[in-house]
């Protein structure tokens, strides 16, 4: 059995993006090995967060991990600002990067891009997610195409760390399944749906009403003539929403392009929105539950608690073998 870490970020609401690309997995993965699933909110301050949106959102998607099934005896659901070993191996392993190593980091030039003042956190963002992993020694770490360059920072600064402290540190492993996981924009198919888009058209969040789903799959932005086809090169947006529909009436993109062969657009984005609430409706109603029951204070009390006691042990030995006073 093997260790597994991730997390996803209280920035903004969930969306069927985020679902399909992670929290689908963490479902699977609970089963096969030991998990630990967090909410990343010391991430999000990266950038500017108001307190109660902040607050707000890091409840509702610690309550969304499990409402689509992470059972918290199967896997350690927890906030990472709740493991004080996070921000404190964070420092510790900003002291091992290079300058270099930051400039570097692609979301870093994309998230400063064209702004006159750009705060420390987000440029030492790689330094505290480094940490993340390593606290755990985890072997896989599910991440998109998004975060690669950061999990290769973190093996660099795990051999760094052992080539001059001694052999301690996990070389953890990218988990990418072998479905394809990018659901990318409703409004612009060259980008990736995401939860800190201004415009709420152009992705659907998990807690959307159905009527709102219902809008934002009709108008949502498609390729010049009526042929439902899969070709990402000369229809984007089209494919992605066949991608949507695909995962989420688990049927091949060739069943889907069979079934509204000569049909046109309006009866495949109809039947795409009914998928898309008869998946998320049972979740949003276990969410309401959650979420009224108080239940997720417990379920992050006891996770904080399993992940500490891994987390504080690493912690320890890294203060040791750097020479601290114990």
């Amino acid at each position: 059995m093997k260790r597994v870490l991730s997390g996803m970020q209280s920035s903004g609401f969930l969306t069927i993006g985020n679902y399909i690309g992670a929290l689908r997995n963490y479902v699977k993965l609970q089963h096969l090995h030991e998990c630990f699933f967090m909410v990343v909110d010391l991430h999000a301050v990266t950038v500017p967060q108001e307190p109660a949106a902040l607050r707000e959102q890091t409840e509702s998607a610690a309550a969304l991990y499990i409402a689509s099934g992470i059972d918290p005896n199967k896997a350690s659901v927890f906030l990472q600002s709740h493991v004080h070993a996070h921000a404190e191996l964070g420092w510790l392993m900003t002291t091992l990067t290079h300058m270099g190593e930051l400039e570097r980091m692609t979301q870093f030039k994309d998230k400063s891009a064209g702004k006159d003042s750009v705060g420390a956190g987000l440029f030492t963002y790689p330094s505290l997610m480094a940490a993340d992993i390593l606290l755990y020694n985890a072997d896989l770490i599910p991440v998109g195409d998004d975060q690669k360059q950061h999990l290769e920072l973190t093996r660099d600064l795990a051999h760094r760390f052992n080539n001059r402290f001694g052999d301690y540190f996990t070389m953890p492993e990218p988990y990418m399944p072998e479905v394809g996981a990018r659901i990318m924009s409703l409004d612009d198919a060259s980008k990736k749906m995401s939860k800190s888009n201004p415009n709420p058209g152009s992705y659907i969040a998990m807690l959307d009403e159905p009527s709102v789903i219902r809008k934002k799959i009709s108008r949502a932005v498609t390729d010049s003539g009526r042929e439902v086809k899969y070709d990402p090169q000369n229809k984007p947006e089209v494919s992605n929403l066949i991608s949507i529909y695909s995962h989420f009436a688990d049927m091949s993109v060739a069943e889907i392009e069979a079934k509204y062969e000569g049909q046109g657009y309006g009866p495949f984005k109809k039947d795409l929105a009914e998928h898309l609430v008869a998946v998320l409706e049972p979740i949003q109603q276990r969410y309401r539950e959650i979420r009224a029951s108080g239940e997720i204070f417990d379920i992050l009390k006891k996770g904080a608690e399993e992940a500490a006691e891994v987390a504080n042990a690493t912690l320890l030995e890294v203060k040791k073998r750097m020479g601290f006073v114990i």
